[in-house]
Formats: C-alpha cells, structure tokens, sequence
C-alpha cells in the first residue's frame, strides 16, 4: 500500500521511526517532509500529502505533529479524506473498523515510538466493518455531509 507520510519538526523523529516500521511491511512511503527538526509550519507539509490521499496517489495518510490535533484539521479540509487523532490501539481499532478513516494523525509529544508502533500496526491491519449495516450507515452519513460542504478535488 502506499502511504503518504507528513510531519512538523515535532513529529519528524517519530515519523523516520514509523517510516522504517512501514517499510517492513511492504508498504511504499510517500515522504513530504519535514526533513529535520528545525522549526517549520505543519501545513507546507500535511496539505500535500492529504492532497496525495485524495487524490489516490496513496491509499492512506499518516500525519505527525506535537498532539496530532493540528494534521487532522488540516486533513479533515479536504474532500475525501477522513483523518482520526489516535493515542492508543484501541482507538486506532475503532478509527478503522467504525469510522473507516485513511489518515491517522499521531501526537509525538503525546505517545512514544513503541505505543506509535502499536497504534501504527492496529489501525494499518484493521479493516472497515463494512458488512455491518449499522456502521456502513453512519460512515455513510458522513460521507453524505462531506459531499454537500467539501468541494471534490
């Protein structure tokens, strides 16, 4: 799967640690930076990997900042894409199999890299519960409210 990964210079060690977790496993990364450490503005850099999700140049997106709060915003602009801030497996479980999100966004001052890693693999391997009807209904009727205010790319 490719996935489009992005950073501020809070989450740029995190993501180079997630990065290699994702190689591993065969996925291709998209990298649209940061590159270092050094102070930078989160959106030079979420914006055109959520614009990569969107445009089905990756499959999924993977956002790293300071609480991840910041990346979801600017991901959740953009039509088609629905991003989820997950702190722990649970949630990111949750985040896939109800809500069928294709960007998680991670808080590197929040979670450590071995938590990272675990919430990385949960929500990379959990599939969307599409079979049942009641959460294909409510992601449908997000994606229904999506469509009527967000502007397709």
């Amino acid at each position: 799967m490719k996935i489009a990964m992005a950073c501020d210079h809070s989450g740029f060690s995190l993501k180079e640690e997630v990065k290699i977790l994702l190689i591993n496993a065969g996925h291709t990364i998209i990298d649209f930076g940061a590159n270092n450490e050094d102070a930078c503005d989160l959106s030079d850099h979420i914006y055109p990997a959520a614009l990569a999700v969107a445009s089905g140049e990756a499959q999924r997106g993977i956002f790293i900042d300071g609480v991840g709060y910041g990346s979801a915003l600017i991901a959740n602009k953009i039509a088609g894409l629905y991003a989820a801030v997950c702190q722990d497996p649970f949630c990111a479980q949750l985040a896939r199999s109800h809500s069928n999100t294709n960007v998680l966004c991670i808080g590197a001052k929040i979670i450590g890299s071995g938590i990272a890693a675990e919430i990385v693999n949960t929500w990379m391997t959990t599939e969307f519960l599409s079979d049942d009807a009641k959460y294909k209904k409510r992601v449908d009727k997000i994606i229904t409210i999506a469509n009527k205010h967000l502007k397709p790319l």
